[in-house]
């Protein structure tokens, strides 16, 4: 057998394979051997059948697959003694396997194409320079943020008279009898104009209005019709106020507190405030941190100045999906692949020459961090802690494998870029959220 590689390009090649009768024949003549033991053919009993027949029924199926395990493993070898990184997956010439005569040949030439980088050259030092963004907290944001909680954790009374942002209960009807309907109207739905027949009213009352064009968006939703119902209301039609429904904020006494943080995680008004404070920091922070990783990959992506194969990767991936992308497809995502896997070699390179390992246990720690995250968005919290075990072992153990190994990628690259920072200039830079806006929309 002979493996030869033949460069075209600095990232793409050829490997070809040429394999002889002594490579494969002794392979093949002992499958067929032991095909024959066992071979049940028609005329014979078990395992009596001829060898020359049973090789002319099965001898060449066994010779393609002997080949093709033989071709497999001297492939994945050879590849493996290399110096440079295979991208991708070999591509075999299919034009010259369709050539092949499996018949009458004795000797056969395979040839693959790939792809690769041949090394992986970064080095940290403080010459490469980025941006720790900070986000302050303004008052604005806070007050909003206590407000909303204000309201979420409010009660709700039934005053006499109506004021801006009640809900309205009661009976609409069309003048024409087409609609009739009991339902709450939410006043702040309504333009600035028309809420002023709504305010100042009292149970009883009969409001006459159009409802297509005093409701400002939303008609179908907050009348509780379909969308092509929603477009049939329209002109004259009569709201008569059942009741008025109205939350009223809450306190900022220890009872609201203890609902929105637990018992006695605050006592004072301050407390609350500085509290807020924090977790608005802290979530702002995690939007800045990820942009702040990105803009360090991008720096680290520019000073490694890999070159990718590119038209090779294009071919892989359309073959390697099996019809499933088109190429326009793949040339309008391909951008984004090259940025993720070029980012992916750079970690890995840096992961090997600083021995990073990405353990078990961060593993389960990095899932826990996520399945908490997506447990407080829900609303669920803290309650479901005692659970947190069947979570993140049901999300490890999912999509055959593959969330396993995505969590110990995220988890090396956590390590690796916390190595980068340690390493390069970092300099913190607070700003306030519009101008973050404008960076990330730049």
């Amino acid at each position: 057998m002979e493996i030869k590689l033949d460069k075209q390009s600095a990232n793409q090649a050829s490997i070809k394979i040429n394999l002889n009768e002594a490579d494969y024949q002794p392979k093949v003549d002992a499958k067929i051997k032991d095909y024959a033991k066992k071979a049940n053919i028609k005329g014979f009993r078990p395992g009596k059948a001829p060898i020359g027949m049973v090789k002319k029924m099965y001898g060449t199926s066994v010779l393609v697959e002997e080949i093709n395990d033989i071709l497999s493993k001297s492939l994945s070898d050879y590849i493996k003694e290399q110096p440079f990184k295979l991208l991708g997956e070999p591509l075999p010439a299919v034009e010259d396997a369709d050539a092949i005569d499996w018949k009458n040949q004795k000797e056969f030439e395979f040839e693959y194409r790939i792809g690769f980088v041949e090394d992986v050259n970064i080095k940290l030092d403080k010459n490469i320079k980025a941006i720790d963004y900070k986000l302050k907290v303004d008052k604005k944001a806070i007050d909003d943020a206590i407000a909303n909680l204000r309201g979420q954790y409010g009660k709700m009374t039934n005053p006499e008279v109506s004021q801006e942002n009640d809900f309205l209960y009661g009976d609409l009807k069309a003048a024409d009898g087409s609609f009739e309907q009991a339902l709450s109207l939410p006043l702040s739905k309504f333009d600035g104009r028309s809420v002023k027949k709504f305010i100042g009213v009292e149970k009883g009352a009969e409001i006459e209005f159009d409802p297509s064009k005093a409701i400002k968006s939303d008609l179908a939703e907050v009348l509780g019709v379909s969308e092509e119902e929603a477009e049939k209301v329209s002109g004259n039609y009569t709201f008569t106020v059942q009741n008025i429904n109205r939350t009223e904020d809450a306190d900022l006494d220890q009872e609201f507190f203890d609902k929105v943080f637990g018992p006695d995680q605050v006592k004072t008004e301050e407390e609350f405030t500085a509290k807020i404070e924090e977790i608005l920091g802290d979530n702002y922070n995690k939007e800045t941190k990820v942009f702040t990783e990105e803009k360090i990959k991008e720096a680290l992506t520019e000073k490694a100045n890999i070159e990718l194969p590119e038209a090779f990767l294009k071919e892989w991936l359309i073959k390697a999906n099996e019809g499933k992308v088109s190429e326009e497809d793949v040339e309008k995502e391909f951008p984004i692949y090259a940025k993720q896997l070029t980012w992916s070699l750079i970690s890995n390179k840096l992961a090997e020459e600083n021995e990073i390992k990405a353990e078990h246990e961060d593993v389960i720690a990095k899932t826990q961090e996520m399945v908490r995250e997506q447990l407080a968005a829900s609303g669920l919290g803290s309650q479901m802690e005692d659970n947190m075990d069947m979570f993140v072992n049901n999300y490890l153990q999912g999509n055959e494998g593959q969330n396993y190994m995505q969590m110990l990628t995220a988890v090396q690259n956590d390590k690796v870029l916390e190595l980068v920072k340690e390493k390069i200039t970092l300099k913190e830079e607070k700003i306030d959220v519009e101008k973050f806006k404008e960076l990330v929309q730049n």
